[in-house]
């Protein structure tokens, strides 16, 4: 008999609820009579069941993704990017003892990003029998050597604690089981960490949630993985697969950079047909195969029969999200139950940087500059790392160092002392790449630095409502910087003329990454605000004091293949008791008295112009006490020429359009050559091409601007560049 999706026995639709704590968490005692009685009968049936002679063979349909996520930026607080996106349909077949066999029926996939990423043969396919006695994933290369926790090794290896009893409830019949956490005796050891659901009454296993220890994971640069399989009732007899979901994060070991990469697998199991007599030579050769394709039939028809619709449409929601919420409980469960030091990445000395601009750039006052980072984590969540950076034009150097503190929750302290540039303004107008190249080969340098030199003392909050803080509290020594370099053609501007200052300064940021909010649109904000105090160094002993706010933000929404994008800068600043206001003052409010901004330094100032603020005006054209930007762009799809990347893929054959519309507002007339008041309007147009990462813009400032073209990598990828 075959059992459709829609019948209670092949799809277990259940909602699950906490009906009461058999021992609360609170009070949990690992290894109690009950729960070593709870463990033993469902060792014992699993056992049994691997034996059982009413369970001959089976087959069912298993449709899932696999996707390849890279994830970038310093503590990878935004959600990964999809790069690869594969759908597959199986076919799969069991039978006794222990015989697996998993032909590949179709497969599609889409390329967002050039990669030449091979999954490991098993991450095509599902997980039967809740595992061998012995875990392996990714053909053994990632996890090996771990006893099942159900098995007679396992019973002697692993501490067990029920910790919570939950509702199953299916159709008419309610199930009652045991949450049942697992945790290795030794931690050193390659096991697992998690929990498994096991039935009351039955001891059946209904579901387990697992990750690994440091020494399970046989791949240095893997960070963590996770697996989440759920059974369900066939037959009202049999529990077998029903749905399963794993996510392997990796890491490089020997370079400390911001850059992660996540395979997740997401599979439904269905349509059950139970004792039917299957062929044995069905399972010979390799367990998970292509199906063969009869004669005449072309490669790809398979796949036009079994998928309907765009790929990415049917990609679960969450597999976009920063961790899926189910793996996300397996990977704390495993941080509650161990050690940190047996989840820990272990890792020498590696070479550190957040950008690639730590190792090599050029601009204005550095010329040529060439760095070297090291980083070093020394155990119980403490690292150290120095890097440091030599301008062959300027012929300094400039070096940051420090110690820090982080737990698993992101809570952590870091202390830091540093001799470097800064950069001036709240948004960089070009990815510092870039902006090497054009101010190597043009005289195009898009930054405004200035010297600092002091230490600081930061304290980092753990996520609360989405939500990272950062306090800080600095002691530095400021100054300007000269012109010392050549380009190739053209001529630089000088930078700020940044005062030379003592300041000391106390300062609030608050980060929200990527999220989806009301109206469905994906919003990004950063919030800072500081109070800061400085005197003349050098001269009088007089301190001013002063503070600052601004706000980033990002709202995007998608309206089928179209997307609507708003982006806003704003900032603000104001010496002693007095704030200076955003606007004008209105008709028939008093004029606003303004005090002489020599008190207010340069580098203090709102910077505003140039092609992310203020397109169609000259970079920084715009500074004053406040100001802001604001952006309004619609993305939409039109074809183009496919472009071949080797054996990274091939470019899609589409490119985006994004015409926009800007303004600046600035306010507060600065000691600066630069324009200090006013409303100034743009329009432009932009052009994404190469999977959206290159980015060509031209634009016109519409109040005494001019046209300008800029060419740059997508935004989502300057915070490595």
């Amino acid at each position: 008999m075959r059992l459709k999706p829609a019948t209670a026995a092949c799809t277990l639709v259940f909602s699950i609820a906490v009906v009461g704590a058999a021992t609360p968490a609170r009070a949990q005692r690992w290894n109690d009579i009950r729960t070593r009685a709870l463990v033993e009968r469902a060792t014992a049936l699993r056992a049994r069941q691997l034996a059982d002679t009413a369970l001959r063979d089976y087959s069912a349909e298993a449709r899932g993704y696999v996707t390849f996520l890279a994830q970038l930026g310093e503590g990878f607080t935004e959600p990964p990017k999809i790069v690869k996106a594969d759908e597959l349909a199986l076919d799969v077949y069991w039978m006794a003892p222990n015989r697996s066999k998993q032909l590949i029926r179709g497969r599609r996939d889409t390329l967002l990003l050039p990669t030449d990423i091979n999954y490991h043969r098993d991450h095509l396919g599902i997980i039967q029998n809740n595992f061998p006695e012995m875990i392996r994933l990714g053909d053994g290369d990632e996890v090996r050597d771990v006893p099942h926790p159900l098995s007679a090794t396992g019973l002697q290896e692993y501490d067990f604690a029920i910790s919570d009893s939950l509702e199953i409830r299916l159709g008419p019949r309610t199930l009652y089981v045991y949450e049942t956490r697992v945790r290795p005796k030794n931690d050193r050891l390659p096991r697992a960490i998690g929990a498994l659901y096991i039935d009351r009454e039955t001891a059946e296993l209904a579901r387990m949630a697992l990750s690994f220890t440091r020494a399970a994971l046989k791949d240095r640069d893997l960070e963590d993985v996770a697996v989440v399989l759920e059974n369900g009732l066939i037959e009202g007899r049999f529990w077998l697969p029903r749905r399963q979901e794993i996510e392997i994060r990796r890491t490089g070991t020997w370079l400390d950079y911001p850059a992660r990469g996540i395979i997740r697998g997401r599979w439904e199991i269905c349509c059950y047909a139970v004792n039917t007599g299957l062929n044995p030579a069905l399972f010979t050769g390799p367990e998970i195969v292509p199906a063969f394709i009869p004669a005449g039939s072309t490669a790809d028809s398979a796949p036009r029969q079994l998928f309907t619709g765009n790929i990415l449409d049917g990609l679960p929601s969450d597999v976009r999200a920063v961790t899926d919420a189910e793996v996300l409980a397996v990977q704390e469960e495993a941080r509650a139950l161990v050690r940190a030091q047996a989840l820990a990445q272990t890792r020498a000395t590696a070479l550190a940087g957040r950008r690639i601009s730590d190792f090599a750039r050029f601009n204005r006052v550095e010329g040529l500059a060439l760095g070297l980072g090291l980083s070093q984590r020394v155990g119980g969540g403490v690292s150290l790392f120095a890097r440091g950076r030599y301008g062959f034009s300027d012929y300094d150097w400039k070096v940051h160092g420090g110690i820090t503190y982080r737990r698993a929750s992101g809570a952590g302290l870091s202390l830091e002392a540093y001799d470097d540039h800064r950069l001036a303004g709240d948004e960089l107008e070009r990815s510092l790449f870039v902006n090497s190249v054009a101010a190597q080969e043009f005289g195009s340098d898009y930054t405004d630095p200035f010297g600092v030199r002091g230490h600081s003392v930061s304290a980092f909050t753990p996520a609360m409502a989405g939500w990272r803080g950062t306090i800080t509290y600095a002691r530095e020594k400021q100054r300007g910087l000269t012109v010392n370099a050549a380009p190739a053609s053209g001529d630089f501007e000088p930078p700020i003329p940044a005062g030379r200052i003592e300041e000391r300064r106390f300062a609030i940021v608050l980060d929200r990454a990527t999220h989806l909010t009301l109206g469905g649109f994906e919003a990004r904000y950063r919030l800072e605000g500081s109070l800061f105090s400085f005197s003349a160094i050098g001269g009088s002993s007089e301190r001013r004091k002063g503070r600052r706010a601004s706000l980033l933000a990002n709202l995007e929404r998608p309206f089928g293949a179209n997307r609507l994008v708003l982006k806003l800068t704003a900032a603000a600043l104001g010496d002693e008791d007095v704030l200076y206001p955003l606007l004008s003052p209105q008709d028939g409010m008093p004029d606003v008295v303004l005090e002489p901004l020599a008190p207010l330094q340069p580098q203090h100032l709102v910077y505003l112009g140039g092609p992310v603020t203020g397109p169609g005006y000259g970079f920084h054209q715009f500074a004053g006490t406040s100001g802001g930007s604001a952006r309004v762009e619609w993305q939409t799809p039109i074809p183009f020429p496919s472009i071949s990347l080797g054996r990274f893929g091939h470019a899609p054959a589409r490119m985006t359009l994004a015409p926009y519309v800007s303004a600046v507002a600035i306010n507060g007339g600065a000691a600066t050559t630069r324009r200090g008041h006013g409303f100034y309007p743009s329009v432009g147009l932009g052009a994404l091409t190469l999977f959206d990462m290159l980015r060509v813009d031209v634009a016109r400032g519409l109040r005494d601007g001019r046209w300008t073209m800029s060419i740059d990598v997508n935004r989502d990828f300057w915070p490595v560049l």
